[in-house]
């Protein structure tokens, strides 16, 4: 997304120095992926290993100062979810952003993981519906190829905030894949406003937990 996938990871006094995607040094990654020998290695650890690394990554970087640390993860309420909130919580992480699909199946896990947040006492910033109906660019028609409205009910049923839908986008799409700036090449798109929505939902919610 960010075609940061060539960087190296180098170290300093301070630990592990994070690859930057900009001059400006605005955003900054760390990976796994940075630390393979070949991109298509696979990481074949056990947990042990797995969770040391995690903490290595929340510890061991130099991140210098930052207005938000962001961990993305799968889906899931494995050891890797353990560790993860385990070492952010001497830092007082802001909380959990949930996504899911509109299908049962996607709900069902994202149900599960409100329960994991819950018994490890991380709050839960909100819900996202992605890839809620598909906007046709010749007609603008929306149509619901994998149903509707999953994670709203959700989110009502939990008692969290429900964040906004998401909606296919072949451009959203294409703009990740080739590390484009969709923000920037494509305000028009229908997926614009509601991730702006979301985003700004986000920012709002953290501002209010922080102060």
């Amino acid at each position: 997304m960010f075609r940061a996938q060539d960087n190296d990871v180098h170290q300093c006094d301070s630990g592990w120095v994070p690859v930057f995607v900009d001059q400006d040094k605005s955003i900054s990654l760390m990976s796994i992926g940075f630390l393979l020998e070949k991109p298509d290695d696979a990481v074949v650890w056990r947990g042990p290993k797995k969770n040391a690394l995690i903490k290595q990554f929340v510890a061991d970087v130099a991140w210098g100062d930052l207005d938000f640390l962001i961990v993305d993860t799968p889906p899931g309420t494995s050891d890797e979810h353990i560790s993860t909130v385990e070492a952010l919580r001497p830092y007082k992480p802001l909380g959990a952003i949930l996504v899911t699909t509109p299908q049962a199946v996607s709900v069902g896990d994202v149900r599960r993981e409100l329960t994991f947040c819950k018994k490890t006492g991380l709050r839960v910033l909100g819900i996202v519906e992605n890839m809620s109906g598909f906007v046709c660019p010749h007609c603008s028609e929306c149509t619901n190829i994998f149903s509707k409205g999953g994670g709203e009910e959700l989110a009502k049923h939990a008692g969290v905030p429900f964040l906004g839908c998401v909606p296919l986008d072949p451009q959203l799409s294409q703009s990740l894949e080739e590390g484009r700036d969709f923000i920037q090449e494509f305000p028009k798109s229908s997926a614009f406003p509601a991730l702006a929505r979301i985003t700004q939902q986000i920012l709002d919610g953290t501002l209010q937990r922080s102060s």
